[in-house]
């Protein structure tokens, strides 16, 4: 499984109605949290913060804006 970095751009892969979240909302890694966890901040267009969460990695998938190189 591929590691998480902080600042990757993150969405959810099911839904967290305990935290007002669904699958597929986008947010940004703000912090590590062993041992699989990382802090996760949501904001809206306008760059305002409107959910921050612990989330396990499982959870998570780390999305790209560059094609992948080849091996």
């Amino acid at each position: 499984m591929e590691r998480i970095r902080l600042l990757d751009v993150v969405a959810l892969t099911e839904d967290l109605p305990e935290r007002g979240l669904v699958r597929g909302q986008v947010g940004t890694v703000v912090e590590e949290l062993p041992p699989d966890g990382y802090e996760v901040e949501f904001s809206d267009d306008e760059r305002r913060t409107y959910a921050s969460a612990a989330i396990r990695r499982d959870k998570l998938i780390v999305l790209r804006y560059q094609p992948a190189k080849a091996a």
